[in-house]
């Protein structure tokens, strides 16, 4: 219902419903500054991890974890792509969107000016007029409306700048773990190839022994059979190497992957850090709870404009109109009429339905609330969980290590055997062999911890901060 009042006074219309009207509007008027209603956000969190890596070495720096490889390639790669990414492109794009539109929210509630011309016909249809008028509303956002607006916007981009950080989390992350990949895979091809030199020098020496009748018969058939599964293993390294390097150009935002990409190859090495963030760091940044934030932000704006709209709706309407008559066919030649006063919309007739619309946001607001604790716990949990793997991975390679010192002890052996005269050629080479198998084996738990490590910083939400002016409204 909306009154519309030009000289301040109320039509004699609703003389009947005034007494009313007045009482609703002298107990609003008192809840004119009215905030939206933002919940506490606090929540507990565990005091500790439950577990802590290497508490000897240095703390990883959130924004630069991956520096704790020690790999000058791993950072410009990172730094790359950080610049020239483009899903970080595009989450850049967004969030300047979003602080355009948070930056021009309060423009709901300041006047509006309009203008228009037309030609008009009196009733009588004697005369036509021409008019043209200059008009303005001003919405004065009362009981809450503006700041709630305000609040939505504010949500908006806060929304907007997690997740923007949140892909810098996710591309960084990928960019580590390709770069690991490409570097292992092409590691361990390296060893099937040394493997494959072996299994060629034990056939030849296979068939010597077979001349010589001092081996079993199937003895080359099994060493045929052992190369061809290096062969196969070798080309299954090359693969995933092929696959690491184009998802690697892909984050960088390359055509083709770098021909040097392909001289990559090193042994992976077992991160050693300390773990400084806290649990409760995670509030701040995970990009995931920081947007679980954002929802309950936006529900409780929703929430706040329900409210502000079961009060009257004031606002200020001028308009100053000039008319002219065209055929002159009375003596008024032109006329202007000034006007302005209030606009009133009070929920009369249907207060019930937005009584109801405020249940609902408040029931929204719970399950935000809701929501936001739920990706805290699952940010613990997650952590917890690759700090968990991040033990066992290092469990695992020690476990290889003392598999590889055994070998290699054998293979030594082997040698003194050799130099000795108590051994042959063809016993040191399955020596050698086991040593190549021992270092495949070891490499793939190396590997596997630090797709943990990385898993782990991902899991913190650990990635450099855009630029200030990129996060600020």
């Amino acid at each position: 219902m909306v009154l519309t009042v030009p000289d301040f006074r109320v039509p004699h219309t609703f003389d009947s419903i005034s007494r009313r009207i007045a009482l609703v509007i002298a107990g609003v008027m008192l809840a004119g500054c009215a905030t939206p209603p933002v919940p506490d956000l606090s929540v507990r969190t565990p005091e500790a991890w439950s577990q802590s890596p290497t508490p000897a070495a240095p703390p990883a720096q959130m924004q630069e974890w991956w520096k704790a490889l020690h790999d000058p390639a791993l950072d410009a790669l990172v730094g790359e792509a950080l610049n020239k990414n483009l899903d970080i492109a595009q989450a850049a794009k967004r969030l300047q969107r979003e602080r355009i539109l948070a930056g021009h929210a309060r423009a709901h509630f300041l006047p509006v000016f309009s203008a228009g011309a037309r030609s008009l016909q009196d009733l009588s249809t004697a005369d036509d007029y021409f008019q043209a008028s200059l008009d303005m509303v001003w919405e004065l956002g009362l009981f809450g409306a503006a700041e709630s607006t305000r609040l939505a916007a504010n949500a908006d981009l806060h929304t907007a700048q997690a997740r923007g950080q949140g892909t810098r989390v996710a591309v960084v992350a990928a960019v580590v773990r390709a770069y690991l990949e490409l570097k292992t895979a092409r590691y361990q091809a390296s060893l099937f190839a040394n493997m494959q030199t072996l299994d060629e020098q034990a056939d030849k020496l296979a068939q010597v022994r077979l001349r010589a009748h001092i081996n079993e018969a199937d003895e080359p058939v099994q060493i045929t059979m052992r190369a061809a599964q290096a062969r196969a293993a070798r080309a299954q390294a090359l693969e995933a190497a092929d696959t690491a390097a184009l998802s690697l150009a892909v984050l960088l935002g390359r055509e083709t992957p770098d021909p040097a990409w392909a001289e990559a190859a090193a042994e992976p090495t077992e991160p050693e850090f300390t773990l400084s963030q806290l649990p409760a760091d995670l509030l701040r940044t995970r990009p995931d709870i920081q947007v679980a934030e954002a929802e309950v932000l936006r529900a409780a704006a929703t929430l706040g404009l329900a409210r502000s709209a079961l009060y009257p709706r004031f606002a200020l309407s001028g308009a100053f109109t000039y008319s002219y008559n065209l055929t002159r066919s009375s003596h008024v030649s032109g006329d202007n009429t000034p006007s302005f006063g209030p606009v009133i919309d009070i929920p009369l007739w249907d207060w019930g339905l937005r009584r109801a619309q405020v249940d609902a946001d408040e029931q929204e607001l719970d399950a935000a609330l809701l929501g936001y604790h739920k990706a805290v716990l699952d940010g613990v949990a997650e952590v917890q969980g690759a700090l968990a793997a991040l033990a066992r991975q290092h469990e695992r390679a020690a476990a290889y290590e003392e598999v590889l010192k055994a070998r290699q002890a054998g293979q030594q052996s082997q040698g003194v055997l050799l130099s000795q005269g108590l051994s042959s050629q063809f016993d040191g080479l399955g020596g050698q062999r086991a040593v190549l198998e021992a270092r495949i084996e070891l490499a793939s738990a190396r590997a596997a911890q630090e797709q943990a490590f990385v898993a782990l910083y991902k899991a913190l939400g650990g990635a450099p901060l855009p630029p200030a002016e990129a996060m600020n409204p």
